[in-house]
């Protein structure tokens, strides 16, 4: 799945349509994006790219199964946010939707994701809202994201009183790093039917041999973390065992999240073509069980509940 946070910040225009192209030609049809995305003063400049690739025509939207968030203020300057300029009121919700679509150039959204978990707004004014827009045909399915177990719980049995569909995804975070979202938030989502799409799947470049890069004089954006004792020796450990397989910590941190049950598949946010090209691999790597289960012990999971922290 192709993550579009860098288009703009950190990828150029052109670079970012020739990044979605390489992505289309390599089989990845999933594009994830927010309304935030650009940042700052220029939010709303990640979905406007997309759009403007898909104005480039040549079946690009057909081919796409476009995804996209809701629920931050869209304005430059916190202080000015007023009530239903963000979060998921009816109002925000209705007004956000139109508001990308014509950002992305398109007549309606596949998935439309609540980028985070609205306290003030009770579920059924958020459904009430959705139904309306599936009606009208401007968004075909919603899903969560940060969201936890129980929010998903709450958000579905809402749902289900409506006779509404309720989230199909939620996209959380989590990899090999880190693993409390087994705890709750895929059991509830595998009860519910929920597919997991999983946001930083190389933990910020920690599982991206960012010790190696290190001593190769490259910048990591995990230096901060690195300098953790604890969290420098884990790593270190992984790259030791990744290496002695004869495998890239990169794909190796992909292809396990592929393992998990329940996981549609990870988000990766290239910034550059090359980036977005080798992380293409991981698809066809197959992970022995020797591996996985070394895995489990440099980097174990919490567990399930209840049990992860009772008896």
């Amino acid at each position: 799945m192709l993550g579009t946070m860098n288009f703009g910040p950190h990828a150029d225009e052109a670079d970012s349509h020739a990044i979605m192209d390489a992505a289309l030609d390599a089989g990845i049809n999933f594009f994830d994006t927010a309304n935030v995305y650009g940042w700052g003063e220029n939010k709303g400049r990640t979905e406007e790219i997309v759009g403007t690739w898909f104005a480039q025509g040549g079946g690009r939207r057909d081919k796409v199964v476009l995804a996209t968030k809701v629920y931050g203020s869209m304005s430059a300057d916190r202080d000015t946010t007023w009530p239903n300029h963000d979060r998921l009121s009816a109002l925000n919700i209705r007004r956000a939707v139109d508001a990308s679509l014509k950002r992305l150039q398109t007549d309606h959204i596949d998935l439309y994701q609540f980028h985070h978990v609205d306290r003030r707004t009770p579920w059924d004014e958020i459904w009430q809202a959705v139904d309306v827009l599936v009606q009208q045909g401007k968004i075909l399915y919603a899903g969560s994201s940060n969201h936890a177990g129980w929010h998903i719980a709450q958000a579905n049995e809402a749902a289900r009183r409506r006779n509404s569909l309720g989230l199909v995804s939620e996209q959380c975070l989590y990899n090999l790093s880190e693993r409390r979202a087994e705890m709750e938030v895929l059991p509830a989502a595998e009860s519910y039917g929920l597919g997991v799409i999983p946001w930083s799947p190389l933990g910020g470049g920690l599982l991206g041999g960012a010790l190696r890069k290190e001593r190769e004089g490259g910048a990591a954006r995990s230096a901060g973390a690195l300098r953790d004792d604890a969290v420098r020796e884990k790593v270190q450990a992984y790259e030791d065992l990744v290496a002695g397989h004869g495998l890239d910590p990169a794909e190796v941190a992909l292809a396990w999240l592929l393992t998990r049950p329940g996981v549609t598949g990870p988000i990766v946010g290239p910034r550059t073509r090359e980036q977005l090209t080798s992380a293409l691999p991981a698809t066809d790597l197959t992970l022995p069980a020797e591996l996985l289960a070394s895995l489990d012990e440099v980097f174990p999971g919490p567990g399930p509940s209840p049990e992860a922290f009772a008896w």
